[in-house]
């Protein structure tokens, strides 16, 4: 076919059908929109096929496992508890299965069109569409870049079925003997935990000399991974990754030196880079960052006002969370309706044991950007419903603005945290002030009376903490 011979007429085009474009797509045609979704793979992308549904099967199996080792407590006995890795890459693969049948089914109940194949831009409203010897044009008034990203390589590392990225990891087939694990995000502490809970020695490896948390989060989770027996090396730099036959070795380097670290698997979570290689945006102009990413304004509109972009392909946080609302987000501006999104309170997890959620500044960012600083931090070891799980890890910490009891960011790492934030997402969007936590009635007994101390701590107020000033006899 020549191009432009024949061009099959369009409304709305997606290229990429990921949580960011499936979500776009079905926000559109509930708008009346004719949508026509392109994906190269699997519907879902890498969020629910290789990311981030694969990665919480894993996670999950680790959290039942440690429940499982606190059973005894409550008269549940077991004999013996044994894991097969082979069993959960089976119930991961049927999990994933089953949600991407439901957003096949979605789509089809919304009509829109779904057509495979891999889409690269012939000008700013005609795109070309590739499935193995089949080749069509389409010409579009609006088009959404939603095709993600993919993991950033570790440099110099060989090819090697014991060195794994973030795609790689939840189709390990066996537990490793010694697991290194190198990064610092919630990927590398997720799995990090994940295999030890499984059987692996892990040791973790920081590029930084912390982790990316508030101070009094990175505290508790330091004391939490040491009692795990997990090995935490900070602040080395990677020089020569290498598989050895039997295992790998990694090299570090920093200012006081050198250290060799051996394992039998390499696990590394280095971040995204944005998949938009082979779409042919080079010969539109559109207007990229100097990382690569596109440029948007906060309905998603790129430089070429008919396209817009969305998700990991674009500035900010590499998070499912931030593809879905702007995704929702541009459907809805290319259907006439006002709408944006903000990046300011996305929220940030880590599903390990126990999790950590996180939203708005941490304290350190507070007095960075001006605010008059306080805080409030309230320990789950003296909630009483922390108490009945057998949970009691972990801690509730608020930032406010002293000048206006305003509250500028939540902090938590317990029991029922990943829940327990979105009320930390409504209030910052809410411009709560302490009062706003304070008045309402909580249930009891429940983990949302941490936050509630918590606040209260910021006054000095917190009924089941001791006054600081005050010595106990114990």
């Amino acid at each position: 076919m020549v191009v432009g011979e024949l061009a099959h007429e369009r409304d709305l085009v997606i290229i990429g059908g990921g949580p960011g474009g499936y979500h776009a797509a079905i926000r559109a045609a509930q708008l009346g929109k004719n949508v026509t979704l392109i994906e190269k793979d699997q519907l879902g992308g890498i969020c629910l096929n290789k990311g981030c549904i694969p990665s919480k099967v894993m996670t999950h199996a680790a959290e039942r496992m440690a429940a499982s080792r606190q059973d005894e407590m409550l008269g549940i006995e077991t004999r013996s508890i044994h894991f097969e890795i082979s069993k959960l890459l089976n119930y991961k693969n049927q999990v994933v299965s089953q949600l991407r049948s439901g957003v096949e089914a979605l789509c089809k109940a919304n009509k829109v069109e779904v057509i495979k194949g891999s889409a690269f831009f012939l000008s700013e409203d005609k795109i070309g569409v590739e499935n193995e010897d089949k080749y069509e044009v389409y010409r579009f008034n609006e088009a959404i870049i939603a095709t993600g990203g993919t993991p950033v390589k570790l440099s110099g590392a060989p090819k090697s079925d014991r060195i794994l990225d973030i795609w790689a990891i939840s189709d390990l087939s066996a537990v490793p003997e010694h697991l290194v694990v190198i990064g610092d995000d919630y990927i590398a502490l997720e799995m990090a935990m994940a295999f030890q809970a499984f059987g692996s020695k892990v040791t973790l490896v920081l590029s930084g000399e912390d982790y990316a948390f508030d101070s009094s989060i990175n505290r508790e989770l330091g004391r939490i991974l040491k009692k795990a027996r997990i090995t935490v090396v900070k602040g080395y730099s990677i020089e020569e990754p290498a598989e050895t036959g039997v295992g790998v070795t990694v090299l570090l380097s920093c200012e006081k030196g050198s250290k060799t670290v051996e394992g039998s698997h390499l696990f590394y979570s280095l971040g995204t880079k944005p998949q938009i290689d082979h779409l042919g945006i080079d010969r539109l102009g559109i207007k990229l960052s100097q990382e690569g990413f596109i440029v948007t304004d906060q309905t998603g509109r790129t430089s070429i006002s008919n396209i817009f972009a969305i998700g990991d392909v674009t500035e900010g946080p590499q998070l499912a969370v931030k593809a879905i609302k702007q995704g929702k987000t541009a459907a809805e501006t290319i259907c006439g309706r006002a709408s944006e999104n903000d990046l300011n309170f996305i929220p940030h997890i880590a599903r390990i044991q126990p999790p950590i959620a996180t939203v708005g500044l941490t304290e350190q960012e507070a007095a960075e950007q001006g605010y008059e600083v306080g805080i409030g931090e309230f320990s789950m070891s003296a909630n009483g419903f922390a108490a009945i799980l057998g949970k009691k890890e972990g801690l509730v910490k608020v930032v406010f603005d002293k000048q206006n009891d305003v509250l500028l960011g939540v902090h938590m790492i317990g029991a029922g945290a990943v829940e327990l934030i979105s009320n930390g997402i409504q209030a910052l969007e809410m411009a709560a002030r302490d009062e706003d936590f304070t008045f309402p009635s909580y249930p009891h007994p429940s983990v949302n009376e941490a936050l509630l101390e918590a606040v209260e701590a910021f006054k000095g107020e917190a009924i089941h903490s001791v006054p600081k000033k005050q010595k106990v006899k114990i």
